[in-house]
């Protein structure tokens, strides 16, 4: 037999024709659909902290971060090592460095405590460019910022509350809020036999006879209670005089762990850095907010102000998927030219840009609603929101694949970040009431709001003239709906018709003529496809995707 020599061991075969790394830029300087979009519906006071945050959320460290709490998601633990309960959550490292990120950057408070217009734009923003390294943590955050309109009903039972939240610093351990240096609330509304119908809670409150008339305790169960490691909750429960809202701490008065349960947490699909649970009231210590069978009135302007964090979060997903999958076909070239310039996969980031597009300018037209102070501002904003989180939240699933199949056979391995962007992309859809109750919510607004109509029309008649198809969808649009009120079986047609017909109009008055050509031949005229990537012959395809390189 032959005799082989020893040879020195051979390096591995160079590595050649990869992108750069993603991390390291800031990401809401590299962001320019992003940029004019904020400037234009909050002002230029919005850039300093949005460029701050977009460098630390860009940074190697805090993606990585990001990754680190979801490959290690929370642990419920129901008894300590003496046999007490304490039913807590137990979270990676991130996930706190996380939190106090978030908190250190104000996004739980930025529009309450701003004192200008577009604090609300500040508030989607800043968790738009969060959710881009780390969406979990995002909804602790967007619960605590929603909880202040209905914390506001009761300032005599809710001052302390308030006085935490707003300037408040994340503060993990567990101890009463007089002794922390910030909170954070959840809210705790479903349950196994309700689901969306809150009405059909079976959870009882009782008065308490201490002498304070708020003092109640609750009995019974909820299905979904993300975040249980809060410092209290809003939720909903059947007292004397019907269904009422309650504000539930996890610490009673007396500096005990209230009667708090915590079940299981849920095993969800994403969204894994996040604690979700079930959760039970064993004669659960809580204070009334509102009156008695006020409930639903007074929680409502939570699930209202959510509802804008659905679509924050949203974006900042699609932006996400959109930026790696720019950075992956920049930097590999295939048949003698780069990816990104042929001249298929040209088509396919155009369409996912204009997509990308149309999605920032709804959501930062829609945050500046909710600044409203007037009747007809408040009703757009809450129509818009409604139309917003259902068409952007039904798109983000098969964006974030086009945009993983850009990258080939990686996009599918757990080591980029494409994978747990495709499993976050259709919780926002979910969460804060699925499609059909949205789009029944659009109706119902419809119904009994009128002034909401007209505000979103009058919205809407700003690019009057601009582009003969939007001309004809809105036409089409509002004489329809002037004529007859849709029933329930057209609901999901007109929360899209009117969720394309405001983008639209938003384009055309805001973006590049490109963009807006290209949007209005594609979604309003009859000149796209069923999925990303066709363009008619005309578009500007080249100017589209200038918009998005990067270095």
């Amino acid at each position: 037999m032959p005799v082989f020599a020893p040879t020195t061991q051979l390096a591995t075969h160079e590595v050649l024709n990869q992108p750069p790394e993603f991390a390291g830029r800031n990401l809401y300087e590299i962001d320019v659909a992003f940029r004019e979009a904020a400037r234009r519906e909050a002002g230029e006071w919005l850039d300093a902290p949005l460029s701050a945050l977009g460098a630390a959320v860009g940074s190697e460290q805090v993606l990585d971060w990001g990754e680190q709490a979801n490959r290690f998601p929370p642990e419920l633990v129901t008894f300590d090592r003496y046999g007490r309960r304490v039913d807590e959550a137990r979270f990676h490292p991130a996930y706190h460095q996380l939190m106090a990120l978030a908190m250190e950057h104000r996004i739980h408070d930025i529009a309450w405590t701003a004192e200008r217009p577009g604090g609300h734009v500040g508030h989607l923003a800043t968790l738009a460019l969060f959710t881009q390294a780390e969406a979990g943590v995002m909804c602790p955050i967007n619960m605590t910022y929603a909880a202040v309109p209905a914390l506001r009903t009761q300032p005599d039972v809710t001052g302390p509350w308030l006085d935490k939240l707003l300037g408040g610093r994340y503060d993990a351990p567990l101890r009463p809020i007089g002794q922390k240096a910030g909170i954070t609330v959840g809210m705790a509304m479903t349950e196994k036999q309700g689901g969306s119908d809150v009405r059909a809670n079976t959870t009882r409150a009782y008065r308490l006879e201490t002498g304070d008339p708020r003092a109640y305790r609750l009995v019974g169960h909820k299905w979904f209670c993300s975040a249980p490691m809060s410092d209290g909750f809003l939720t909903l429960a059947y007292a004397e005089r019907g269904l009422s809202c309650f504000l539930v701490p996890r610490i009673t008065p007396d500096g005990e762990r209230n009667g708090i349960r915590v079940m299981r947490l849920k095993d969800k699909l994403g969204n894994k850095s996040n604690a979700s649970s079930e959760i039970e009231y064993h004669d659960a210590y809580a204070q009334l907010l509102g009156d008695e069978g006020e409930g639903v009135k007074v929680i409502i302007d939570m699930v209202h102000h959510t509802r804008l964090g659905t679509m924050g979060g949203t974006l900042g997903i699609m932006r996400m998927a959109l930026a790696q999958a720019v950075n992956q076909v920049s930097g590999r070239r295939a048949f003698q030219k780069t990816l990104i310039d042929q001249p298929a996969m040209t088509s396919v980031i155009a369409d996912l840009a204009v997509e990308y597009e149309a999605a920032a300018a709804l959501s930062m037209r829609v945050a500046r609603a909710f600044d409203a102070e007037d009747p007809a501002g408040r009703a757009f904003a809450r129509l818009s929101v409604a139309v917003g989180k259902y068409w952007l939240t039904k798109r983000n699933p098969n964006f974030v694949y086009e945009c993983m199949e850009c990258h080939g056979g990686v996009g599918y391995v757990e080591e980029t970040p494409m994978p747990r962007l495709f499993r976050e992309s259709p919780l926002n859809a979910i969460w804060e009431g699925s499609g059909n109750v949205i789009a029944l919510d659009i109706l119902r607004t419809l119904g009994r709001e009128p002034l909401a109509l007209e505000a979103y029309a009058a919205e809407v008649a700003e690019a009057r003239g601009a582009d003969r198809r939007l001309d004809a969808a809105a036409e089409g649009l509002l004489d329809g709906l002037a004529r007859h009120r849709p029933g329930e079986a057209d609901a999901r047609r007109t929360a899209e018709r009117m969720a394309l017909v405001l983008q639209g109009a938003l384009l055309v008055r805001h973006a590049p003529a490109a963009v807006a050509d290209a949007f209005c031949a594609t979604r309003l005229g009859d000149e796209g496809g069923r999925s990303f990537g066709i363009l008619p012959g005309g578009a500007d395809v080249a100017a589209i995707v200038d918009r998005q390189r990067f270095d």
